[in-house]
């Protein structure tokens, strides 16, 4: 039986994904990716990050239409926004 993944679980596995895809552009290692931009704001394993990863592919894990509205959040890392420093994320 398959396990069911909550709004909440695919909501961090969209996150994640989108932090690695920004940063895993310039060339830096998967374990700095985790390290500099995932742990200080999620505070998971290295372990967890690679889990979170895989299960992007999976097509279980999407985030309903019906939720999207639910899960919008602003991200300061977006393109066009002022204030940008992935050391330390801006926090709301």
């Amino acid at each position: 039986m398959a396990k069911r993944r909550g709004a909440s679980y695919q909501k961090r596995v969209t996150d994640i994904n989108r932090i690695y895809d920004q940063h895993a552009k310039s060339g830096i290692s998967n374990r700095e990716i985790w390290r500099r931009y995932v742990y200080p704001v999620y505070g998971i394993c290295e372990r967890t990050f690679y889990n979170l990863l895989n299960a992007s592919c999976d097509p279980k894990n999407e985030v309903p239409q019906e939720a999207q509205t639910f899960l919008k959040f602003d991200f300061d890392d977006e393109p066009g926004h002022t204030e940008n420093n992935p050391q330390y994320p801006k926090r709301h």
